[in-house]
């Protein structure tokens, strides 16, 4: 009798579960907002690198501490490292000890798209390019400027244009 509950709570635990890409991807496939720059997935892989494709197609995240912009305070534009679209300046930059770049605004309206997450049994906040719909993190409302918000990027998803 115990096998039996063992295979039926076995058997509805791996059919409850998905794997990151599935969720990644039916989440984006989800999303009712349609952007100005479309590209089929395949598009995407051959402009991307391996590690691009996942943070910014599958809502991966980079590792806390080793992107390159995490550090990075020259003054210029950060822009999506999908399309180019400009998304933050150095002057909403700051470094807020979490391991990923962190900026208390977008550059202007609109260039942000925000939805809820609720992977990994929270609830937060995640941001997209506006233009491409690539995923670049997240928003919380703890950041340290009048603002109150603290943009949580990986920076795979980010370029940069200096001034």
């Amino acid at each position: 009798m115990k096998f039996v509950y063992f295979i039926l709570i076995l058997s509805l635990f791996g059919c409850t579960q998905k794997n990151l890409k599935e969720n990644a991807m039916e989440k984006s496939n989800s999303n009712p907002h349609t952007f100005k720059l479309e590209k089929s997935e395949e598009e995407w892989k051959n402009e991307l690198t391996p590690e691009q494709y996942y943070v910014m197609r599958q809502a991966g995240t980079e590792r806390p501490f080793t992107g390159k912009y995490n550090m990075h305070f020259e003054e210029g534009i950060y822009t999506c490292g999908g399309c180019g679209e400009p998304l933050f300046t150095s002057d909403s930059k700051f470094d807020a000890h979490c391991g990923w770049p962190s900026f208390d605004r977008e550059i202007s309206e609109g260039k942000i798209l925000e939805r809820t997450d609720t992977s990994h049994g929270m609830i937060r906040t995640e941001i997209l390019c506006a233009n491409c719909g690539s995923h670049l993190g997240h928003v919380f409302e703890d950041g340290p400027t009048e603002t109150g918000l603290r943009y949580c990027v990986n920076s795979l998803s980010l370029d940069f244009e200096e001034e």
